[in-house]
């Protein structure tokens, strides 16, 4: 079922299909709800699925910087809070949280933030590491390309390097249809992620000793999340589980959704 709820003076978009244990899937940039459809085919007779496209992804609106003046860009944890509100919305006291890339960030912002909202979290092809110096500089020039050339042409430009070499080579015109249904995407919202990702903190410290379960995710192939990095962050909570994906980049929901459907149901039913 869509849905929708106000959130700030704004519209949030989200379905909510399925029953059980509540499960909450958040996409990455450049993505909306649509790129778990295969999750959600296989997971909605098992798991309430509560799946949302972000502000400024899909159906939802852009978040406004907050009119005190106090802050003068949004952050990874205002997106987090957004999450808790559709939770409270819904009447749902816990659940478990999972995010691909950019939503990853937001999970582990969310476990900072309100713990006791959490059965279990993970990161699919994500990291709890601060952008390096390296990487701020390469989300302030891919804010410079957007704004000149169009969020259109930064995703046409930026989205085939999410996947394995393999893919790019088999799966040419899987990889053009995503990169045209987000042709949406408006230069604020793109450029507004871009910002709160190159200014999100560190955030090993949630992991470190978290009693909560904890799902880490990676491919051989993912230069976004690089596999050594997550194997090193898998080691800090009590309680983790860790699938590595042979030969597959920074997008498993595409590249082997059979595979990462049954890793999350298996977390599931742990």
């Amino acid at each position: 079922m869509q849905k929708r709820f106000r959130y700030q003076s704004v519209n949030i978009s989200y379905q909510m299909i399925g029953t059980g244990q509540p499960l909450v899937l958040l996409h990455g940039f450049g993505e909306d709800s649509r790129i778990w459809q295969k999750q959600i085919e296989f997971l909605q007779t098992t798991c309430l699925l509560i799946i949302p496209d972000l502000p400024g992804s899909g159906n939802s609106d852009i978040l406004q910087v907050n009119s005190s003046g106090l802050q003068q860009t949004i952050q990874i944890s205002d997106y987090a809070d957004c999450i808790y509100a559709l939770l409270q919305e819904e009447n749902i006291q816990q659940c478990t949280l999972l995010g691909h890339s950019m939503g990853g960030y937001i999970t582990l912002s969310f476990a900072e933030k309100y713990p006791e909202g959490l059965h279990a979290f993970g990161l699919i092809h994500s990291t709890a590491y601060a952008d390096s110096k390296e990487k701020k500089k390469t989300r302030e020039k891919g804010i410079d390309f957007i704004s000149t050339h169009g969020s259109f042409a930064f995703l046409k430009t930026s989205i085939p390097n999410l996947f394995s070499a393999d893919y790019r080579e088999n799966q040419p015109k899987k990889i053009t249809a995503f990169i045209e249904s987000g042709s949406y995407f408006t230069n604020e919202s793109l450029c507004q992620y871009y910002t709160a990702m190159k200014l999100r903190s560190d955030k090993t410290s949630v992991l470190k000793d978290n009693p909560l379960p904890v799902l880490f995710v990676t491919g051989t192939e993912d230069i976004a999340a690089p596999m050594p990095d997550i194997v090193e962050q898998a080691k800090l909570p009590v309680k983790s589980y860790i699938h590595i994906f042979s030969g597959v980049g920074h997008m498993s929901m595409m590249e082997a959704p059979e595979l990462l459907n049954r890793f999350i149901l298996g977390f599931m039913d742990r």
